[in-house]
């Protein structure tokens, strides 16, 4: 197996209202999201390898897998979208979308970030249903639950209190959220969108 890597491109700075001590103590855990996919994919392979793939422990491993895996990958369309002094208006076809679908633009995101404050841990996403054209907010528990197969993430906010506590404190999400929205890169967005509305697989790095 090929080794996932941290993709240190991907890391922002200099964003408006997100300090860069947030940004780096984040990121720190972003890496250990690579470092134990790496390792649980590893392991996973010495067992089954092993014949233990009835056992407890491989059981425990594989729930483990999806949990550190999808951390990671999260991680990565999160980090990607982040860049101060970019506009809405530099994602027109994904603008014009969101407003069909919810009615408008400011819409739209108003019921992203209802998401978002949900009371609990989490991601909140806006996904592109590549059978229906249909875009749709949700809210995802941990990491791997709530996922939606085969939709394809568009904007991932993350509302883990790691995302916001170092500038903000456990009570800060609502200022992160509207910091966040200052830098959102809409260029990659409207990049993810115009993938997925064509049909093809939008590579996260």
């Amino acid at each position: 197996m090929s080794e996932y890597t941290v993709r240190e491109e991907l890391k922002p700075s200099g964003l408006d209202g997100i300090s860069d001590d947030q940004i780096n103590d984040h990121w720190g855990l972003y890496k250990g999201y690579v470092t134990q996919s790496n390792a649980l994919h590893k392991e996973l392979e010495e067992m089954r390898a092993a014949g233990k793939t009835g056992t407890l422990a491989y059981a425990d491993r594989r729930r483990r897998f999806g949990f550190e895996y999808n951390g990671m990958v999260l991680h990565e369309y999160y980090f990607a979208q982040l860049k101060p002094g970019t506009t809405m208006d530099q994602a027109p076809h994904f603008k014009a979308a969101v407003a069909e679908q919810f009615g408008s633009a400011d819409a739209w995101h108003e019921d992203l970030m209802s998401a978002a404050k949900s009371r609990a841990i989490g991601w909140a996403i806006c996904y592109y249903d590549g059978t229906t054209g249909q875009i749709n907010n949700h809210f995802i528990q941990l990491h791997e639950d709530g996922n939606i197969g085969g939709f394809v993430p568009l904007v991932v906010v993350d509302v883990w209190e790691h995302a916001y506590m170092v500038d903000w404190k456990a009570l800060g999400r609502p200022d992160y959220l509207a910091s966040l929205h200052k830098n959102i890169n809409w260029p990659v967005v409207e990049a993810r969108y115009q993938a997925a509305k064509s049909g093809q697989i939008f590579k996260r790095f």
